[in-house]
């Protein structure tokens, strides 16, 4: 049974995943803004500290007792509510009997936090009078600045964080956002920020702690749920972002085919892919495109793939043996209407080489042709790689825009600057939502912590991914596999929407971080696209 039937028969109602505290991303504004408003309906500030902190205590007491209960803790406080919430968290660990001192560089407090600095001296909690020492044993817990922060902490700071993260790797854990980091962008807001094995952020996850950018300032990401009432939520943007986990891959809306289908009726897709030169990306996207369980997969190969690939794909249909240039990039040009007809998807690009010819049309003249074939094409068509790269040549915004049918795009970043170099220093969640917009296509931009987004708006990014997948072959798979469940849905008479690509990738990221679990080896390209097909590590 393929990861895609073994899933519910029926797309779920309403929107997937669901808007809540669990998947929404927020910026560290629209954070404030929400406790703000708790703050107006009567909510004490005290009392939201109070909660927050002690939720906190409780996590940090679970989750690295060991260390605490061996070296104590060292929190850092900040002179505002972050730092008010350190210092209850001292206050907690304190009364608990573990040894905890305190440290602030900074001479005023807001006056909550001011507050809780007079009780902790009261209590006996040691204030350390000079910064503490990076070698040192305890737990580091950086409360210092929190959400808004926009400026680089002083050099000093920088500093210890660096040998902090040098001699004593893993001792560091932050409260909500890592000094020196953005909440929004995830970018280091200066040379160095607190380096952090784990974050444990408040009430939302703030969308910068999940960007690439971030991850190795965030460490483990935790969120601490501050029971938010669910009215609350409701005034953010439809557009919001969600977070995609693997737990969503239940409720995810996969194609509901119809058991009685025979194969044209479970999907028909066509693979148009490989190169002389890059020969295995061809092979790896039909794996990916087979493991979705798509009924009938044909592909257009070059002739040296092409001849052999009953011996180890029988399944595939060689619609078209392709040519390729003296340097041994795939030429579209002989891709012709033929081979577009009857089809509910047609993928391009794994390995198809750079661009054949030049002469400022993206290729020949015969090529350009084929191009115009396949914008004239009405179902699904998703580009990937080299095709996106011929696309950049051609002028992607007009061209996607002309479209004749749904599009997916799946550019790594390279890629997607190419296509769209207006948008190339923008964060990828803004990003691919300007792509999307301009283009009408759904973009995956891949990433360590991919973004797929909606021209409607809609946009969702994985929280979770192996590092040891990321390997050379594996967007191909991803590629084949997402276009045969979009081909699987046209076919069962559902939209490509961008939800479904976004499941792809969920799933696609999911089993490779099963395959993590048995060892960073067995990560590869090829076991990826076995796991999709069996839903097993093997």
């Amino acid at each position: 049974m393929t990861s895609s039937e073994a899933q519910p028969t029926a797309p779920p109602p309403g929107p997937w995943p669901p808007r809540d505290a669990e998947h929404l991303l927020v910026s560290g504004e629209q954070m404030a803004a929400l406790e703000q408003q708790l703050f107006a309906s009567g909510l004490p500030v005290e009392a939201l500290m109070e909660k927050a902190a002690l939720a906190l205590s409780r996590a940090l007491r679970r989750h690295h007792g060991g260390v605490l209960e061996r070296h104590g803790a060292v929190v850092l406080v900040g002179p505002g509510h972050n730092g008010g919430d350190g210092l209850v968290v001292a206050r907690e660990l304190h009364l608990a009997g573990l040894a905890v001192a305190i440290w602030s560089p900074f001479e005023r407090h807001k006056p909550l936090t001011a507050s809780h600095l007079r009780h902790t001296d009261w209590l006996g909690v040691p204030e350390l009078q000079a910064p503490p020492d990076p070698a040192g044993p305890a737990l580091w817990i950086d409360a210092l600045l929190g959400i808004g922060q926009r400026r680089p902490p002083d050099g000093a700071l920088q500093e210890l964080f660096r040998e902090r993260a040098r001699q004593r790797p893993g001792r560091l854990v932050a409260i909500d956002v890592p000094t020196g980091l953005c909440a929004d962008s995830g970018r280091c807001l200066g040379e160095a920020a607190a380096q952090a094995s784990h974050t444990y952020t408040l009430g939302l996850r703030k969308s910068g702690l999940v960007q690439d950018d971030a991850l190795r300032w965030v460490g483990a990401l935790r969120r601490i749920d501050l029971a938010l009432a669910p009215a609350l939520l409701t005034g953010l943007p439809a557009a919001q972002p969600l977070g995609l986990a693997p737990g969503d891959l239940a409720a995810a809306p996969w194609p509901a085919l119809d058991p009685a289908a025979a194969k044209y009726g479970r999907g028909r897709l066509l693979v148009v892919a490989g190169s002389e030169r890059y020969r295995g990306a061809a092979a790896l996207a039909l794996e990916g495109a087979s493991a979705a369980g798509c009924g009938s997969l044909r592909a257009a190969l070059p002739a040296c793939l092409a001849e052999g690939l009953w011996s180890t794909q029988p399944h595939v249909v060689v619609s078209r043996a392709l040519a390729c240039d003296d340097q041994g990039h795939l030429a579209l040009a002989q891709l012709g209407e033929a081979e577009l007809d009857r089809l509910d998807a047609v993928l391009v690009g794994p390995g198809l080489g750079a661009t054949v010819g030049a002469d400022g049309h993206g290729g020949r003249a015969d090529e350009a042709q084929a191009w115009q074939r396949l914008q004239g094409f009405t179902g699904l068509l998703v580009l990937d790689a080299d095709g996106l790269n011929r696309l950049a040549a051609l002028g992607a915004d007009d061209w996607l825009r002309e479209r004749g049918g749904p599009t997916w795009i799946t550019p790594h970043r390279g890629e997607f600057n190419r296509l769209f170099p207006q948008w190339s220093d923008a964060p990828a969640l803004e990003a691919a939502a300007a792509a999307a917009g301009l283009s009408g296509a759904a973009v995956l931009l891949k990433g360590a912590r991919s973004v797929v987004a909606a021209s409607d708006g809609r946009r969702w990014q994985l929280l979770e991914a192996a590092p040891a997948a990321a390997r050379a072959g594996l967007g191909d798979v991803l590629a084949g596999y997402g276009a045969a469940v979009g081909a699987m849905a046209l076919a069962a008479g559902e939209d490509a929407s961008a939800a479904l690509l976004a499941t792809a990738s969920l799933a696609h990221a999911d089993a490779g971080l099963r395959l993590q679990q048995g060892g960073a080896g067995r990560a590869s390209a090829q076991a990826v696209a076995r796991c999709l097909a069996t839903g097993n590590r093997d």
